[in-house]
């Protein structure tokens, strides 16, 4: 049962401003995220599709990698909020931008691979420091809540977004859905500019440095492949998102398998995101009573995979729909177990660079995915593709439990434990 407690982090004042401003800037960003998908598939032959919305991934993930530590690095040394402002803006500017050349009827690829591949470079930098800054926003005792809470509007914006993209694109024009995300931004700045009181970071550790420099980016490297729980859940994510990446396909299921047309496959775009909302309310005061986090994560995992090999066998628009919901509601509970695990193990003042490190597995996995996908539907077909993904990621889940003992048994009450160890292990990523 839902209850007050279940929205305790709202009520700090700035954790409410970015809660709610995030809230309908990843409304936006989710819009744009399909509408890209969309607009590369109506500029390329049926043949190439498979290859050219594979693609998409690969520029995508090209700047992630190039700028995952650096990024870091900049998130903990740098004022996190004035990191947002800016790169809040430089997204805005980039969605304006594929606006324009969607109007314009512009039909080379290159372009919108280059506007793709800022555009993720901007969120390179944006998303270290935004997880960083929300755990100062709250005690620490508030802090699972507000990463359910957190997971429970992304993925609320990611079935309204892709939802009324969908809609937008049937009614109007592909360019409406990225001029939608361009003001998504303005609520993320304006409860920026209103925060106050921001808490002053933790202290360095003796030795430890806070510069943007390469010893400082070796520190987070260093702190994170320390960590076998950290360590061990970013390769689970890695593995399972690179062999269950169907997203970029769904275009394909939704004009050649299952001719549902733009509304359609805005609303399979959505599913995932449908599922993992009904998760998300049912984990919001269920994350405290989990006690065995280590063995659902991997369980949840599991189930991710199966569902993902189940939706490349369907030729039904409701049984895809459900799988797709499903590959929702189980990675829902691997993203939030998997969140706390890493925000409780990890010191305020290497967040930004934990989070660069993580940059480069979750979102490295999905993106290399979606171009594994492609290839391999190129090749074999967008069937084929998906279910081998689905089996790949089952496989791969079982190599990580076989090889994390300590994943396998990991419980809530290892989370105090580990957190009165967090000052030593910090001082010690200092250590030349």
């Amino acid at each position: 049962m839902i209850s007050r407690q279940s929205f305790v982090a709202l009520r700090h004042r700035n954790f409410r401003l970015i809660w709610i401003g995030l809230l309908v800037s990843f409304t936006g960003s989710m819009m744009q995220n399909a509408a890209l998908l969309w607009h590369v598939s109506l500029l390329v032959t049926p043949e190439r599709k498979g290859l050219a919305l594979g693609m998409v991934g690969l520029v995508r993930v090209v700047p992630v990698v190039v700028f995952s530590m650096i990024s870091g690095v900049v998130a903990d040394a740098w004022d996190r909020r004035r990191l947002m402002l800016f790169t809040q803006t430089a997204a805005t500017l980039v969605a304006l931008a594929l606006a324009s050349i969607a109007f314009s009827g512009v039909t080379g690829l290159w372009l919108i691979y280059v506007l793709a591949a800022l555009g993720s470079a901007v969120g390179a930098f944006d998303l270290p420091a935004r997880n960083a800054l929300v755990p100062t926003l709250v005690p620490r005792e508030h802090l699972p809540n507000a990463i359910s809470l957190n997971t429970i509007m992304f993925q609320t914006a990611s079935v309204v977004g892709p939802s009324l993209g969908g809609l937008l694109i049937a009614a109007t024009h592909v360019g409406w859905a990225y001029v939608a995300n361009a003001i998504s931004f303005a609520f993320v700045i304006v409860a920026l500019l209103l925060m106050r009181d921001i808490p002053e970071r933790q202290p360095s550790a003796p030795g430890a440095r806070d510069d943007v420099s390469w010893h400082a980016a070796l520190e987070g490297l260093r702190f994170v492949f320390r960590s076998p729980l950290i360590r061990s859940t970013m390769l689970l994510d890695f593995f399972a998102t690179f062999f269950s990446s169907a997203m970029a396909l769904l275009p394909i299921f939704a004009q050649d398998i299952l001719k549902v047309g733009a509304e359609g496959y805005g609303w399979l775009y959505a599913a995932p995101a449908a599922g993992a909302v009904v998760m998300s309310a049912i984990m919001v005061p269920m994350t405290e009573r989990i006690r065995k986090r280590g063995p659902t994560l991997l369980w949840s995992v599991a189930g991710y995979g199966i569902a993902t090999a189940v939706f490349g066998l369907s030729r039904s628009f409701w049984l895809t729909f459900f799988c797709l919901a499903m590959t929702g509601a189980t990675d829902t509970v691997s993203m939030i177990i998997r969140n706390v695990i890493r925000q409780l193990e990890t010191p305020d003042r290497l967040r930004g660079r934990m989070t660069g490190v993580n940059m480069v597995f979750f979102m490295g996995g999905p993106q290399l995915g979606e171009l594994e996908a492609g290839v391999v539907a190129n090749w074999f077909g967008a069937t084929v593709s998906v279910v081998s993904g689905g089996i790949g990621c089952l496989i791969a889940t079982g190599w990580v439990a076989a090889s994390t003992p300590r994943l396998r048994h990991y419980q809530k009450e290892d989370a105090d434990a580990v957190q009165a160890e967090l000052p030593e292990r910090a001082a010690a990523t200092g250590d030349a």
